[in-house]
């Protein structure tokens, strides 16, 4: 079932959210290149709120008319075969080097047929291959769930950079993507892929159980992203603090349920960054309006 066609809604549950829409939808938007950085997209892992979500709205997304990138980790329980996966050789190949140590970056890419929608995996033997989501077969969290994120978050970006594709919109879905705003607000922002690319994280309830790392912050630093940028984080990085992390360096936020930590969402205001009211049955629209609102059409700048 596609996660859009459920009827619910959180606007009783987070009354003070900023609305951007007020019921008026915008005009039609002009086509955007728009890039999801998901945790999970289905049917490639179970269905959850989180992977419904990875496959419907770039969907619905791309349908609508758009450009869109896909991303998501190849996961151990990805069943190569079933969902036709293969290696994209000329995009893999390069070494990510995450405290001092090399780690080859592996593409492979796939599509989901019902959907029509390309998705390209980013996979390595120690962080992913080998192993499931965040959690280990005796259900406890893997002990280098920072490293993992980090290689990943770099991992699509050097592969975007590598396509020569310059999105305006990046959409990060999931605590494995909690890195990305960091990294493009920071080591990445003289690169000519994101220079002008504004960025969108989703709040979901559902996260890690235990805390990252102790070496989390030394493992981040990459060019500009220098650990003194986290010195105003707790040393011990738990979920809260990952997604202030990602809350911190995004344009806009979208808490997807209605168990999103409220301290997370305060955070988001104090900081005066955009938070989208999320409504399942006019999600997709809201998005784009919600992208064109971050990132508006230079002629709609010209006009006004």
């Amino acid at each position: 079932m596609s996660l859009f066609a459920k009827n619910e809604t959180l606007r009783a549950v987070f009354p003070n959210i900023f609305c951007i829409f007020a019921g008026q939808k915008s005009s039609k938007m002009a086509k955007k290149k728009i890039l999801f950085i998901n945790q999970e997209i289905a049917p490639y892992v179970p269905d959850t709120t989180m992977s419904l979500m990875g496959r419907d709205l770039s969907q619905a997304i791309q349908e609508n008319g758009h450009e869109i990138r896909t991303f998501m980790p190849k996961w151990g329980n990805i069943n190569e075969r079933r969902g036709q996966l293969h290696e994209v050789i000329r995009l893999s190949g390069m070494n990510l080097i995450i405290d001092d140590t090399d780690h080859p970056l592996i593409i492979k890419v796939a599509s989901i047929p019902t959907a029509k929608v390309q998705v390209y995996f980013i996979d390595n033997d120690d962080y992913f291959s080998k192993r499931q989501m965040g959690k280990d077969e005796s259900g406890v969290d893997y002990p280098d769930n920072g490293e993992r994120a980090i290689f990943y978050a770099r991992g699509v970006l050097e592969t975007v950079k590598k396509l020569r594709w310059v999105p305006k919109i990046i959409h990060c879905q999931g605590w494995m993507s909690a890195v990305v705003p960091l990294y493009i607000k920071t080591a990445y922002h003289d690169e000519p892929s994101f220079a002008n690319t504004k960025v969108i994280t989703s709040l979901f309830s559902d996260g890690l159980s235990k805390s990252l790392e102790s070496n989390f912050k030394q493992c981040v630093e990459f060019r500009e992203a220098t650990a003194d940028l986290l010195s105003d984080y707790n040393d011990v990085f738990d979920y809260n603090e990952l997604c202030k992390l990602a809350i911190a360096y995004s344009d806009g936020i979208i808490p997807i349920d209605k168990d999103v930590n409220p301290e997370l969402l305060d955070y988001a205001k104090e900081k005066n960054i955009p938070i989208l009211e999320y409504n399942s049955d006019t999600f997709a629209d809201d998005c784009e309006d919600f992208y064109n609102m971050l990132a508006p059409d230079e002629e709609e700048v010209e006009e006004e």
